[in-house]
């Protein structure tokens, strides 16, 4: 039992790494990586399925594998939520960033629902039999959650930079921004680790007829006081 116990902790660790170094980013998330990734994952476990029918994955294999997998997307889950935090907390103050129920509350109820669930998951609270089973889910399903509270489903325009998603851009590599329509926004910036061919790309987020003066201010201001480093930056990129 201890040997299940040491890798299922092994497992978390790898996987809370595999989270901190953002080995999967939302970018790359295309609709034909999820597509492929679905239908692999749909495979793999109709053939586990079907083996476990024949008897040839029996419960006592199927147990602590199903306990590995919940304990690597727990970990993962864990490692990006704490990157998440680390990344907002260097970025600086939050100059804007629109604010509605659906951009702040909601998406925090729903973690919070998703932490009360795993707990409940758990069964260390309830009369049901505590499980490896049940103790992997239920982890798996909190670390969602933490992970869900710590997403922002806007842009955050900070001090530092603009934070998306799983994603930070330095006020120095934002070379321009314009209206695209009346209330939507484009950023274009400097992408890192990218071909020369996709080296500058777009962010668009749209903005309340309201609050459009407002992230005016934040831009030109910005602009301004970073324009000595992002010449630097242009100017490596054309040598």
């Amino acid at each position: 039992m201890w040997l299940l116990t040491l890798f299922l902790i092994l497992i978390v660790l790898f996987g809370a790494y595999a989270g901190y170094q953002n080995w999967l980013v939302f970018e790359k998330l295309t609709k034909t990586n999820l597509l492929n990734g679905s239908l692999i994952i749909l495979s793999i476990f109709t053939l586990l399925m079907v083996l476990h029918s024949f008897g040839l994955f029996p419960q006592s294999i199927a147990a602590p594998f199903m306990m590995a997998i919940y304990s690597l997307i727990a970990g993962f889950f864990a490692g990006t939520a704490n990157k998440l935090i680390q990344q907002r907390q260097k970025s600086g103050n939050i100059l804007y960033q629109h604010r509605s129920f659906w951009v702040d509350h909601a998406p925090n109820l729903l973690a919070v629902a998703l932490i009360i669930y795993g707990i409940y998951r758990t069964a260390v609270f309830t009369a049901d039999p505590v499980t490896g089973i049940r103790i992997s889910s239920g982890l798996s399903l909190m670390c969602f959650g933490f992970f869900t509270w710590t997403l922002k489903a806007v842009p955050e325009f900070r001090s530092k930079g603009i934070f998306f998603l799983d994603r930070f851009i330095p006020w120095k590599e934002v070379i321009a921004w314009r209206w695209q329509s009346e209330t939507v926004i484009a950023i274009e910036f400097v992408a890192d680790n990218e071909s020369a061919d996709e080296r500058i790309k777009e962010l668009y987020t749209t903005i309340p007829e309201d609050e459009k003066k407002e992230i005016e201010i934040v831009l030109k201001s910005k602009m301004e006081e970073y324009a000595d480093e992002r010449k630097k930056i242009l100017f490596r990129e054309d040598e």
